[in-house]
């Protein structure tokens, strides 16, 4: 049971990411992924990119281990490499950037990532 709520806190810590770009603009993640879902029913050629793609499917993954009766490591170590290069990235560039709101909103994600790895690894 505590993999299934180590997923299910992967899942919702990386809705949480913050986002700012040039021109005052800013989003969070969860805003930002259903403008994606809907844009990928109606244009999906202006969704492909692999910052979208590879997020998309890491929480994807990691929904899918919610089901099983017992995780896929396989799934959940795949779900985190997904969603983890979005937001060690982000992580990356709120640091250069000087930008504590993008470095405190990926903090949540790396620290359930670590702890999941080091349950999963220790257990399994």
């Amino acid at each position: 049971m505590k993999y299934k709520l180590l997923c299910l806190f992967l899942i919702l810590s990386s809705l949480l990411g913050y986002l700012e770009w040039g021109g005052n603009n800013h989003t969070f993640l969860f805003k930002a992924e259903a403008e994606i879902i809907f844009r990928l029913f109606s244009n999906p050629a202006s969704v492909i990119h692999p910052f979208v793609i590879l997020p998309l499917l890491g929480q994807m993954f990691l929904l899918i281990t919610l089901f099983q009766r017992k995780p896929n490591k396989a799934l959940v170590y795949i779900g985190i490499g997904g969603i983890g290069l979005l937001f060690v990235l982000m992580f990356f560039i709120g640091l250069i950037s000087l930008n504590f709101k993008i470095v405190l909103s990926t903090i949540p994600f790396i620290l359930f990532s670590v702890l999941t790895i080091v349950h999963f690894r220790k257990d399994y």
